[in-house]
């Protein structure tokens, strides 16, 4: 999953350099794409808190606070200031450096509304915005855009064509994000007709693309008594299947300590009810639905985002990430190439 950050690094990278340029390249050249891409990164530095707390506490806070209207703003007033300082001598004064770093920094948390993780845009507010629609890492998105930000790199600073290859970059991320929004509703369309095709009544369905692609779509179905798990992609000819995993709540872990249930439900409310729990050898995992399973090898499936559940030197519940199993890389991705192009 390192990878994965780093290339979701990346994508926001290029957004922000964009942005940057978009802004103030006509009058900074360079200048503007090297702080739009730095202010491009600056909202997910909230990762760091990881290394300062527990686990539960750094997932609520992951994409909170530092992808809010309200962090754009502060932020971009002090680093306007500072690189007004650093910059003097293309006296510029600091609004327009301000103006560059809100919009690069605003335009983050806008990208990442269409994930499935989502963002708490509207902080203090404690809801997060999630489109489900795309996957933190598209090469479809992230690599023709790319490809126009280090063009502009190559030409005069003010002139039209590099005024014209930067927009198109912007159009192309605008009409790209746009068009996963239309993808989803396509597939969700195929998922609702399967289930009303094979009977099954549901309370809730979510959907979101597969990895690196808005060709294969997931859904969660909620049912009385289970979820339901299934993929559809656009090439296939075969009835959707759905995989069953029963909700099992009563056989769940019950802590007595109060404040283990506490993080129990900081847990569940994680997930917003995506859920379920089970013992494997003597140890509890709780497992988040929302980004679906994962091949790890031939036969082998394995939830995204699974917590090891143990109690610590207080007897309180903690939660860790359990360590994803990827045996074979080649493996995931011919398996995920496959499943793309159909059944």
């Amino acid at each position: 999953m390192k990878y994965l950050s780093t290339m979701d690094s990346l994508t926001q990278i290029v957004l922000g350099a964009a942005v940057g340029e978009a802004v103030l390249g006509s009058k900074a050249g360079n200048k503007a794409l090297l702080y739009g891409a730095i202010a491009g990164t600056i909202p997910d530095l909230d990762v760091l808190v990881g290394n300062f707390t527990d686990t539960i506490t750094a997932t609520e806070m992951h994409r909170g606070f530092s992808h809010s209207i309200v962090f754009a703003f502060i932020a971009a007033a002090v680093l306007g200031q500072l690189t007004a300082m650093v910059e003097a001598r293309k006296n510029l004064g600091w609004k327009p450096w301000a103006w560059l770093f809100f919009w690069a920094i605003f335009t983050h948390p806008l990208l990442d509304i269409f994930t499935t993780w989502g963002t708490q845009l509207l902080w203090p507010l404690d809801n997060r915005l999630a489109l489900n629609s795309i996957f933190v890492i598209d090469p479809l998105y992230t690599l023709p855009f790319l490809g126009c930000v280090i063009a502009v790199l190559f030409l005069r600073r003010g002139s039209l064509s590099r005024k014209r290859i930067n927009n198109i970059g912007l159009i192309y991320s605008t009409s790209y994000l746009l068009l996963s929004i239309v993808l989803k509703q396509l597939a969700l369309s195929q998922f609702i007709q399967a289930l009303e095709q094979q009977n099954i009544p549901y309370k809730e369905i979510s959907t979101r693309p597969a990895a690196f692609n808005t060709i294969l779509w997931n859904a969660n179905i909620e049912t009385e008594d289970a979820y339901l798990i299934a993929d559809y992609s656009f090439f296939d000819s075969q009835p959707i299947k759905f995989d069953r995993y029963p909700k099992s709540r009563e056989s769940e872990l019950q802590p007595k300590n109060p404040a283990s249930r506490e993080n129990l439900e900081r847990l569940i409310k994680i997930t917003k009810g995506w859920y379920l729990m089970d013992k494997e050898e003597g140890q509890w995992y709780f497992y988040d639905l929302r980004f679906g399973r994962m091949p790890v090898s031939p036969g082998e499936e394995q939830f995204v985002f699974t917590y090891e559940l143990f109690y610590d030197e207080r007897e309180i519940l903690q939660a860790r990430e359990r360590e994803r199993k990827v045996e074979d890389a080649q493996f995931l991705m011919s398996y995920l190439w496959n499943r793309i192009k159909g059944n």
